[in-house]
């Protein structure tokens, strides 16, 4: 087997090609890369003239998995793409089965799962919000941000007894009931959050050299964000009102009052914005969810062993806390998928990093690379 020893860069990096400039690289063990990401940077001093993300070092397969496993079996391999966001790839995942196999899902198993999946949005906003803080040389925001997470992993682990990959929302419904307590748990979450925002706005997002890193930093535009496939809070920061919940309603997402929070200029301080306030929605969300929860079964008419009809084929996509989240099935009738694929918004969200980066700083790079908000687990599927 020929060992690669050298990937060459794209048109534009190779070094030497542009008289002044070198080459470096950023990652991929860089703590500001949030995973195993790889930047190779074009730089003049420390000027920004070319980017190019390598990605792979991560890959785990997901998909070539699939295709040897029980339909029922991938639910745990999805809780590990997005893996700060499992209650969401287990319910987009879920849904592309219902959808594929036709079954139905019992009404309070809905409530249930719309409950789980805007908890995970925030817990997965606050893993960000704490992040970007420590990102920009803040460490506060850190120890505030997963102090509130807790209480939401808390709730997750005495719904299903983990507190990261979960494997809890299933085709059909979800694996366990809402033990005693949690409704009452969740209700004192949603009392005391508004007050821990209000907070994290007057530790970092009100803070003026907080705003000095990220205002008018990587400004993007709707057209630029479309053609890049960009999706999630970075589309809704560039001023397009977009959110699949709403535009392409699933699950039960129609019966609640909502509102989707944009920006204006798209840059890092509108993706800080509009994701503090997705999580006062969801907030709003949980609380319609819990009054609304009715009594019944937690799990629909599911087969033991799950076949698809044959030649039959589907993509269903839901909004994750990074964007867009699409599964696509092809079955020929078998036990497991014939083919999967992923649609994995992190992947196309980090397109977005060379074309708002060029003639910024290395520093400003650090705070953008933080504003995408990207899991590697579902970039390198």
């Amino acid at each position: 087997m020929t060992e690669i020893t050298h990937i060459p860069p794209p048109l534009g990096l190779e070094p030497g090609a542009h008289e002044g400039e070198f080459l470096i690289n950023m990652g991929p063990q860089h703590p500001s890369t949030h995973g195993v990401l790889r930047l190779v940077l074009r730089m003049e001093g420390e000027v920004i003239r070319g980017v190019w993300p390598v990605i792979g070092y991560l890959h785990r397969n997901h998909e070539k998995i699939a295709e040897s496993r029980p339909y029922s079996a991938f639910t745990m391999f999805s809780d590990r793409l997005d893996y700060l966001a499992s209650m969401n790839m287990n319910l987009g995942y879920a849904i592309a089965v219902e959808r594929l196999c036709g079954f139905e899902v019992p009404e309070r198993a809905e409530h249930i799962r719309v409950i789980m999946a805007e908890l995970n949005r925030i817990a997965s906003h606050l893993v960000w919000f704490g992040t970007y803080g420590l990102d920009l040389g803040a460490w506060t925001p850190m120890l505030f941000g997963f102090r509130e997470r807790e209480q939401i992993i808390d709730l997750f682990e005495m719904a299903c007894g983990a507190r990261l990959t979960y494997s809890y929302i299933i085709p059909g419904g979800v694996t366990e009931d809402l033990p005693d307590g949690f409704v009452e748990r969740a209700r004192a979450f949603l009392r005391m959050m508004p007050a821990k925002l209000r907070e994290y706005d007057d530790l970092l997002g009100d803070n003026v050299i907080f705003r000095r890193r990220v205002e008018g930093i990587a400004p993007l535009d709707t057209e630029t964000a479309v053609a890049l496939g960009v999706t999630g809070p970075l589309l809704r920061a560039t001023g397009l009102r977009w959110d699949l919940r709403r535009d392409a309603p699933y699950s039960i997402y129609d019966r609640f009052d909502f509102e989707i929070p944009t920006g204006t200029t798209g840059d890092c301080m509108d993706r800080y914005t509009v994701r503090m306030t997705e999580i006062r929605e969801s907030l709003r969300i949980i609380e319609q969810a819990l009054d609304a929860l009715p009594d019944g079964p937690i799990q629909g008419k599911v087969p033991r062993v799950i076949r698809a009809p044959k030649d039959a084929e589907i993509y269903d996509r839901t909004e994750s806390p990074r964007g867009e989240y699409g599964i696509y099935i092809v079955s020929d009738g078998k036990p497991q998928p014939w083919r999967l694929k992923v649609r994995a918004p992190s992947f196309s969200n980090l397109m977005s990093v060379a074309p708002t980066s060029i003639g910024l700083k290395i520093a400003d790079l650090v705070a953008i690379v933080g504003s995408i908000d990207i899991v590697m687990g579902e970039v390198d599927r």
